[in-house]
C-alpha cells in the first residue's frame, strides 16, 4: 500500500472535527491518517483518540508557530473556528488568517476551510433592516468567516471552501431544544416563517468533509455547500413530536423578539435567521442534500438523527 495522506484534523474533539476522525478512523481502506489537533492533549476526548492509535498534537489557533509544526508533514488540513467561545469576530478572523498562513508555510496541498457567507453581500451595512453588530457586521459569526475566504486565496492554499448548516445538535447542547411553557406545553422557537431551514447533523458534516478529500483536487478552489434535509420550523416541530411522544409547538418568533432575548449572541442569532429567511433561496441553494450524500452515503436526515439522538434533547 502506498503511503497514508495525514490529515491535520482542528477540532478532533469537538463537532465537526471529531466526525471527521471518526470517518477517517472508520474507513477499512486505511488511505488517510488523521492527526488531531487540540489545544489539550490531556483532556478525555483526546486521550479517547490516543487510546485509538491517534496520533495528538499540541497547537492553538491564537499561536500561528504552532500550528506550522502540528500541521508538519500533513497532506491536508481541516480548519475550522468556534466563534462562540469568544464572540469576538476579530479574534476568529485573525484565527483563520493563522490557519491559513500556517497552511502555506507546511505545504498544505489540500485545505478545507469551515465557512459561512458573508452576509454583508446581501445586506449592507447601510441596510437597516435589521441592526448593525459591533459597528462593522450583520451576522458576525458569518460575516467573519467568510471575509477570512481571502486568507486561504490570498495565501494561495489549495483550498475547498465548504458551507456548512444549522445544527441538529444545537437541540442537545446549545439551547435550541424546546422550551416547556407555564402551561407545561413544549414549544419549538425558530424564526424562520414558513421558509424551510438547510439542517445537518454534526457528525455527517465530518464525514462530508472527508469525501471531499477523498474525491482528491476535485473540489480545489470551490465552494460547496451541504446540509442533511431543509425543513420549517413547523415540520421540525411535528417530527420533534413524534420522536418526544409529546406535542411540540412552532413560534416562529419574530426576527425583533428573537433579538431581544436574554442570551449571548442573541442578536447575532436573531439577524442570522433573519437573513435565512429573507435570502432563502440564495442560502439553500448552495446546500445541496443531493451533493451531500454524494460524499456521504451514510447521510441522516432529522428523523434518522432523531431516532440516533431524540433521548439526549433536554425536556424541562
Amino acid at each position: 500500500m502506498s503511503e497514508r495522506k495525514v490529515i491535520a484534523v482542528i477540532g478532533s474533539t469537538g463537532s465537526q472535527g471529531g466526525g471527521l476522525m471518526r470517518a477517517i478512523l472508520s474507513d477499512a481502506s486505511g488511505a488517510f491518517a488523521a492527526k488531531g489537533i487540540t489545544r489539550n492533549v490531556d483532556s478525555d476526548k483526546a486521550k479517547a483518540l490516543t487510546e485509538l492509535g491517534v496520533e495528538m498534537v499540541a497547537a492553538d489557533l491564537d499561536d500561528e508557530e504552532s500550528l506550522v509544526a502540528a500541521f508538519s508533514g500533513c497532506h491536508g488540513a481541516y480548519c475550522v473556528t468556534n466563534f462562540w467561545e469568544d464572540l469576538s469576530p476579530e479574534k476568529e478572523r485573525q484565527q483563520a488568517r493563522n490557519l491559513a498562513r500556517a497552511a502555506k508555510a507546511a505545504r498544505i496541498r489540500h485545505a478545507i476551510w469551515s465557512t459561512l457567507e458573508d452576509t454583508r453581500e446581501w445586506v449592507p451595512l447601510s441596510d437597516d433592516r435589521m441592526p448593525t453588530l459591533l459597528d462593522h457586521y450583520k451576522v458576525p459569526h458569518f460575516d467573519a468567516k467568510g471575509e477570512a475566504n481571502r486568507f486561504f486565496a490570498d495565501a494561495g492554499v489549495p483550498t475547498t471552501f465548504l458551507l456548512t448548516s444549522f445544527y441538529w445538535d444545537n437541540l442537545i447542547g446549545f439551547g435550541s431544544e424546546p422550551q416547556r411553557g407555564e402551561d407545561g406545553q413544549l414549544t419549538f422557537v425558530l424564526p424562520m416563517g414558513d421558509k424551510k431551514l438547510p439542517g445537518i447533523a454534526a457528525e455527517d458534516i465530518g464525514k462530508c468533509a472527508y469525501g471531499i478529500f477523498k474525491a482528491g483536487d476535485k473540489f480545489l478552489g470551490r465552494t460547496v455547500g451541504i446540509a442533511g434535509e431543509h425543513l420549517t420550523g413547523a415540520e421540525m416541530a411535528a417530527q420533534l413530536t413524534e420522536s418526544l411522544g409529546e406535542t411540540v409547538n412552532h413560534f416562529a418568533a419574530p426576527f425583533d423578539t428573537y433579538r431581544s432575548f436574554d442570551f449571548p449572541g442573541a442578536e447575532d442569532l436573531g439577524n442570522m435567521f433573519q437573513f435565512k429567511h429573507d435570502f432563502n433561496e440564495d442560502f439553500r441553494k448552495t446546500r445541496d442534500v443531493d451533493f451531500a450524500r454524494s460524499l456521504n452515503p451514510e447521510l441522516m436526515d432529522f428523523r434518522g438523527w432523531l431516532v440516533k439522538n431524540g433521548p439526549a434533547i433536554p425536556r424541562h
